[in-house]
């Protein structure tokens, strides 16, 4: 099993971490952390690399809810989601499947809850760009006209 899912996206990274942040929203979460990785390496290492941000995302009932089936839960939350720039220059969005990670923990209830989160991820991730490429098929219809 995979333990992420992800999507190059046709927008630039800067815009695409506005939209994922966005579509968070839409689905119940908050950005509790922004690590701006690219950034961090140029402190501590002086090292240079590619745009990477890290979102901590946060859905305060489905974090509720997994507290109350597993106390230690709060080690795993809470889910990342990625923004990066790929080595070809495109934005990639990644999140974290929260079912594959909380496998480690047996616990069906944590289990129900996990899958809940995934859903609403996956949506997040699938429609980071939909907008786009809706504007760009309107575009091509009317193009047609």
């Amino acid at each position: 099993m995979n333990y992420y899912f992800s999507k190059h996206v046709n927008l630039p990274f800067e815009q695409a971490i506005a939209r994922v942040t966005e579509e968070l929203k839409k689905e119940g979460f908050g950005v509790l952390t922004e690590i701006d990785v690219k950034a961090t390496l140029k402190k501590k290492l002086d090292v240079d690399f590619r745009n990477y941000r890290i979102l901590g995302a946060c859905n305060p009932p489905f974090a509720y809810e997994a507290l109350l089936a597993e106390v230690q839960v709060g080690l795993m939350l809470p889910c990342n989601v990625v923004v990066q720039e790929g080595e070809d220059g495109r934005t990639i969005v990644s999140a974290i499947d929260p079912v594959a990670s909380m496998q480690a923990v047996e616990n069906e209830s944590l289990a129900e809850v996990a899958g809940q989160v995934r859903e609403k991820l996956k949506k997040v991730i699938e429609s980071v760009d939909s907008l786009i490429s809706l504007r760009t098929s309107d575009l091509a219809s009317e193009a047609v006209l």
